[in-house]
């Protein structure tokens, strides 16, 4: 463990700052509660204007799923999201940015 995982699991725990989910395997399964970080979407700059995407970027921890894959599910209150691609994990990681649309 280093000097970062006991400030992540600080934030994840922060109800101001993280948000309960369940994330399902696919489209089937049980559901396996998570803390999740939910940002905004991406908006990309294109010439004079800019593009606001359809995605909804969240975070979870490592040490709450190992091996997320596109296809799998998170459900936050009465939305729901499917994870559109592979996951990315930050540099020390502990976290995996998830590149999430609306199922």
């Amino acid at each position: 463990m280093n000097a970062f995982a006991p400030a992540m699991n600080v934030i994840f725990v922060d109800p101001n700052l993280a948000v309960d989910a369940l994330w399902f395997v696919g489209a089937t399964g049980r559901g396996l509660a998570i803390r999740v970080l939910r940002k905004s979407p991406e908006i990309t700059p294109f010439g004079a204007r800019c593009l606001l995407s359809e995605t909804t970027q969240l975070d979870a921890r490592v040490v709450d799923k190992r091996t997320p894959a596109a296809g799998d599910q998170i459900r936050i209150g009465a939305e729901g999201f499917i994870l559109q691609s592979e996951p990315n994990l930050d540099r020390e990681r502990l976290i995996w940015a998830l590149n999430m649309r609306p199922a």
